[in-house]
């Protein structure tokens, strides 16, 4: 009868003692749990803590080779939604290798069920309920916080990790950070990431700019992202307003959300005042 299952639904019970995490969220949930021990790769978006960059890496999450994945012979992986190609993912299911995916929701409650997945996949299913009350509890108290403030920034995120900026729109995780942090994000026009021209930003009039640190690396650093002639016509340039924060920390929508939107939000505040 167990050969009409799938080989990864029979491996379903089976103790995982060799887990490949594809998300840097993911992997810090699973250093959070103390299931790093079972880490046999981890992808090259997971530098969090310093210790997962030391871990063999698999690539992108989203450009995985099947081959590279199955060579390290795992009894499981688990990744964020866009970890991929599918094609390869599903290859890797046919090996039998347990796969599970956490959909993105941009949340906190997106938090909550990687804290749940990686617990049940890795067999701590206590430890993750334990850290799932905690961050529950530090959610609550940042959540108090926002809502507590008597004003909403007028906030602008730009990515730019490339080198070339673009700004974020509606349905992209930096639109609900800022959300969740208390700002209102000045471009709804769109959804996604494109492009912005001085015009429009000047439009926009944006008090404050979010970057991650990489991002204003990327672009030069500080004094020559300021000296970029789009942000020349809004209030955030003219009072030198920008906030960065660690990409990974600032996007992840990890175990550190509640420190993250906890900062964010006070900086924003502080920057505009």
């Amino acid at each position: 009868m167990a050969a009409a299952w799938p080989a990864w639904a029979q491996q379903r019970g089976r103790p995982v003692r060799r887990l490949i995490s594809v998300g840097g969220a993911l992997t810090e949930v699973v250093y959070a749990l103390g299931a790093q021990s079972l880490l046999v790769a981890t992808d090259t978006t997971s530098l969090y803590p310093e210790a997962a960059t030391r871990t063999p890496k698999v690539g992108y999450l989203r450009q995985l080779s099947a081959e590279g994945l199955l060579s390290l012979q795992p009894d499981a992986l688990v990744g964020a939604a866009d970890a991929g190609p599918a094609v390869v993912l599903e290859q890797v299911r046919a090996a039998g290798v347990r796969v599970e995916l956490v959909p993105a929701q941009h949340s906190f409650e997106e938090v909550l069920r990687k804290v749940e997945t990686v617990g049940r996949v890795t067999g701590r299913e206590a430890q993750a309920a334990q850290l799932a009350q905690r961050l529950q509890q530090e959610w609550a108290q940042v959540s108090r916080q926002v809502a507590q403030a008597t004003r909403r920034p007028r906030a602008l995120f730009i990515l730019s990790h490339n080198g070339s900026p673009m700004v974020a729109g509606t349905d992209t995780a930096a639109h609900a950070l800022l959300t969740l942090a208390g700002a209102d994000n000045v471009v709804t026009a769109f959804a996604g990431y494109r492009p912005l021209t001085a015009e429009a930003m000047a439009a926009a009039a944006p008090q404050v700019i979010i970057n991650s640190t990489q991002g204003i690396e990327a672009l030069g650093g500080v004094v020559v992202f300021w000296q970029r002639p789009e942000l020349a016509l809004t209030p955030a340039f003219a009072h030198k307003a920008l906030v960065t924060m660690e990409a990974s920390h600032l996007l992840g929508f990890g175990p550190r959300l509640p420190s993250a939107v906890q900062a964010l939000h006070r900086q924003m505040l502080q920057v505009t005042a």
